[in-house]
């Protein structure tokens, strides 16, 4: 496990060139004061609230678009609405767009810099602890058609990112438990000691803000090492996927009533049941890593999810089949891999049993 120090900036490898991860104090106050000339900004509609006076000057601009950050937003049928607005402006190519907000802005954003005009520039200023810790890197952007999550996307990188721990102040808790959750994956994915250094400093980052930076930097560099190597998710970087498939079918069955990292955090916990049910993993490994999937996840745990609805999801995940999952599991030596499973009585019966043993909600 390497222990990572915090510098002011992390250059990614892409196929489209090198673009860098910044880390600056007061840049908030920065790109209010440096607006750029004929940029696009694209604001969370909460950002727009809450910094009105810190981002008076972006919020002024002629050139915003403010789009509340909710989950139908990112689907297909909206985005004839952003290209009327970006067609109102008269965006033109080289004109970047300029995403302040959270994942739900960077998937738009990124999807319409990717197609607008067959390409524009995009810089990102991410605003939530998962965006700034995770989705920040990877180049991808995931939009939703009809009922199926993130059935269609693209793979363009930013342009910069800037990340600004300010940002964070004003989160809701749950929206800090929702990043953390997706940190408890990059880590797992890493190492179990990884995993186990930063389950021991789970108050810490919550409480400090130094430390919170410390761990964000240390995730994206657990993160840069798979998506340099397979940006396009067409082999390794496929286990950043831990925890999703169980993940996005507990969001499909709660109606989205549960944030994504947070979610996350519950389909590694299913996942690592499911590991040792099937023989593959071992219960110790899943008790090492439960009580802070717990601590996680603990103030939705007592949603009640139907089985049979979080199964029938599961099948309709573009990974998987009617017959046979294909999931993502830790060894006995804790390590995370991918492997294919049958989708039968047994999965769901270990499924049912977690549930019966480890959900108050149920």
């Amino acid at each position: 496990m390497e222990v990572f120090h915090v510098s002011n900036q992390i250059i990614i490898q892409s196929h489209k060139g090198k673009y860098s991860v910044n880390f600056i104090q007061s840049g908030m106050d920065r790109l209010n004061a440096e607006l750029i000339e004929d940029a696009v900004y694209i604001v969370d509609k909460n950002i727009a609230l809450l910094y009105k006076e810190r981002l008076s000057r972006v919020l002024d601009s002629k050139r915003l678009i403010i789009i509340e950050a909710r989950e139908d937003n990112k689907s297909l049928d909206k985005f004839p609405g952003y290209v009327d607005a970006l067609v109102n402006l008269k965006v033109r190519r080289g004109q970047p767009l300029v995403a302040i907000g959270g994942g739900i802005i960077q998937d738009i954003t990124c999807f319409l810099a990717t197609t607008m005009m067959r390409g524009l520039p995009w810089i990102f200023y991410p605003t939530t602890l998962l965006a700034q810790s995770d989705s920040c890197i990877g180049s991808k952007s995931s939009i939703n058609s009809r009922e199926l999550k993130n059935i269609l996307g693209t793979f363009t990188p930013p342009n910069k990112v800037v990340i600004d721990v300010d940002f964070l102040q004003t989160l809701e808790d749950k929206d800090l438990h929702s990043g953390i959750g997706e940190m408890l994956k990059v880590h797992a994915i890493d190492s179990p000691q990884s995993f186990d250094y930063l389950s021991c400093n789970y108050e810490e980052i919550l409480s400090d803000s130094k430390v919170m930076e410390k761990f964000i930097h240390g995730s994206l560099l657990m993160k840069k090492k798979l998506i340099e190597v397979d940006e396009f998710d067409q082999g390794p970087r496929n286990v950043m996927n831990y925890g999703h498939s169980f993940g996005h079918a507990i969001e499909t069955a709660t109606n989205y009533g549960i944030p994504h990292g947070i979610a996350v955090t519950i389909g590694m916990d299913i996942a690592n049941f499911v590991a040792a049910g099937l023989g593959i993993s071992s219960m110790e490994h899943f008790e090492r890593m439960h009580d802070v999937m717990v601590k996680n996840s603990n103030i939705f745990r007592n949603i009640n999810i139907n089985i049979e609805r979080l199964m029938t999801a599961l099948s309709k995940d573009k990974k998987n089949s009617s017959t046979q999952l294909r999931l993502i599991l830790p060894d006995q030596d804790g390590y995370i891999g991918i492997g294919l499973y049958d989708n039968n009585d047994e999965l769901v019966q270990i499924i049912y049993k977690y549930f019966q043993t480890y959900w108050s909600g149920n």
